[in-house]
């Protein structure tokens, strides 16, 4: 079984920056597309950010300028770099290949942003 561990969340203040990661075993993210999730208290499940297999790459509008998303090929690991973050930005956040080749979900990395 693929084995997604996020990590890098924690708890900064409105306008700080985080980044996280997310490491997958061998070689599961080479090939397919690949995204950030989030969940937040009382909202949807939603996509963040993903790269498609061209290399294209999508930002949900409540993230766009200040999230980028980039792949490191040679480690196999995910990334997330978040600026300006905002309290809206709390959540839950996961990664995981896209549709139809999701593996089970990891438990995911908190973010909490607060002052």
């Amino acid at each position: 079984q693929v084995q997604l561990v996020e990590s890098g969340g924690g708890l900064v203040q409105p306008g700080g920056s985080l980044r996280l990661s997310c490491a997958a075993s061998g070689s599961a993210f080479s090939g397919y597309a690949v995204g950030w999730y989030r969940l937040a208290p009382g909202k949807e499940f939603d996509l963040v950010a993903h790269i498609s297999t061209g290399g294209s790459i999508f930002y949900a509008d409540s993230v766009k300028g200040r999230f980028t998303i980039s792949m490191d090929n040679a480690k196999n690991t995910l990334y997330l770099q978040m600026n300006s973050l905002e309290p809206e930005d709390t959540a839950v956040y996961y990664c995981n290949r896209d549709n139809p080749f999701r593996f089970n979900w990891g438990q995911g990395t908190q973010v909490t942003v607060s002052s």
